[in-house]
């Protein structure tokens, strides 16, 4: 931020805390959080974050309340937040983020790191309770400062701490109210973990009434759905509102917004148009589909691929203390999502697969994500996966593998 902006009185640093204040402001009585039989007030939350405050920072703990107030005590003390997976197994905890603790803290087993979780419960509870309710928040002098720590999954390499400001996590939580169309009173059903981009992305989802043996687990999210996928969840019930985003983004960077021209369509070319990735998030300052070697725009024809680059504050400040990998992932101002994707006619993105995903067979590039398209068309099939397996000739090979109504069935072609 320069001097001159710094030096202005009607300078305030953009921070999620705003959020809170405004609520326990102004809402101090309404409903803010309820967990099986727990409800909190906005005066209850508030109180209880400050309290929180005066003691914390990184944080290892299921979706408890506890977990949603450290996302505004910890800020509140000056600190940078750090909330952690429960599914990674020791090793992945012990080492990138407790390593001046003793790893025999950790265990892979669900049963240990639940109890863990527990005993933590406990603890927090005693902090509320002896913690200070009228501690004085720390004042956010710069909104570019870091507000939360995040580590990517580390599949395919050791995981990186992807480092948020105070200014892109409220910037990101603006676009998302307005473009979930969450009103002034929204009510929802979190379903979301809130280690995953700190819960800031607010994704929740309301379930159709159904009776209890009709109920059925939903699908796990994570991969672009296939067009007959949605229209399969569109005739039980669901809307369904495709966005598309990744933790060095702080969430949602992309969304398909519906438009009304659209919905004399069929049903087949509806689900077509809301399995693409669409446009950029209200707070997103721009979108591209750009040729990796180029950096020239591909054209807006549906078919010339390159990979998908963004730019806006939302996107993160860099990789912690990885400067060789933070210098990778941006370039002339952009940020390469490692997604390779087409823009079509209309503007609107459509992912093809990950670059690191795209299988080359016999020097054919080959993509995943349109294979499994082309499976989930079938009627009978629920579940599928094309992966890439070594081949001595071809290099590699695919490996189909797909589920259907009454029994799973697994096959591989070249």
């Amino acid at each position: 931020m320069d001097r001159l902006s710094k030096c202005n009185a009607n300078y305030v640093p953009l921070t999620p805390l705003m959020f809170l204040k405004r609520a326990s402001n102004s809402y101090a009585d309404r409903t803010s959080i309820i967990y099986e039989n727990i409800r909190f007030t906005w005066r209850q939350t508030s109180e209880r974050c400050c309290r929180l405050a005066s003691s914390t920072v990184s944080v290892l703990a299921p979706n408890i309340p506890a977990m949603y107030e450290m996302h505004f005590a910890v800020p509140m003390a000056g600190a940078v937040l750090n909330t952690i997976n429960t599914r990674l197994d020791a090793k992945n905890i012990a080492t990138p983020f407790f390593v001046t603790l003793r790893p025999r803290l950790f265990s892979s087993t669900i049963s240990t790191l639940s109890q863990w979780c527990s005993a933590w419960g406990v603890g927090v509870r005693e902090l509320i309770h002896t913690g200070n309710p009228g501690f004085v928040p720390v004042e956010i002098h710069d909104e570019w400062d870091p507000i939360a720590l995040n580590y990517t999954s580390g599949t395919t390499s050791e995981p990186k701490g992807v480092v948020y400001s105070h200014r892109g996590a409220y910037l990101s939580t603006l676009s998302l109210i307005l473009g979930w169309e969450m009103g002034n009173e929204p009510v929802y059903l979190w379903s979301l973990p809130m280690f995953h981009c700190n819960g800031w992305t607010l994704h929740g989802a309301l379930q159709p009434e159904a009776k209890p043996d009709e109920r059925r687990p939903s699908p796990h999210g994570g991969a672009p759905p296939p067009a007959s996928l949605l229209e399969k969840m569109e005739h039980l019930g669901f809307h369904i509102t495709h966005a598309y985003g990744m933790t060095e983004a702080t969430g949602p960077a992309l969304v398909c917004e519906w438009q009304a021209k659209w919905n004399h369509l069929s049903n087949e070319r509806k689900a077509k148009l809301k399995a693409r990735q669409g446009i950029s998030v209200l707070t997103l300052e721009d979108v591209d589909v750009k040729d990796m070697e180029t950096m020239a725009s591909v054209p807006h024809d549906g078919k010339t691929i390159g990979e998908i680059v963004l730019r806006g504050s939302s996107i993160m400040k860099g990789y912690l203390k990885d400067e060789e990998a933070t210098s990778k992932a941006f370039k002339d101002g952009w940020f390469f999502t490692g997604d390779v994707g087409v823009i079509h006619p209309d503007g609107y993105l459509e992912i093809k697969d990950r670059s690191k995903d795209v299988i080359i067979s016999g020097g054919e590039n080959i993509s995943s994500v349109e294979l499994e398209s082309v499976l989930y068309k079938h009627p009978r099939v629920l579940e599928a996966a094309v992966v890439a397996m070594p081949h001595p000739r071809w290099g590699r090979a695919l490996a189909l593998s797909y589920r259907c109504e009454r029994t799973r069935v697994e096959k591989r072609r070249m």
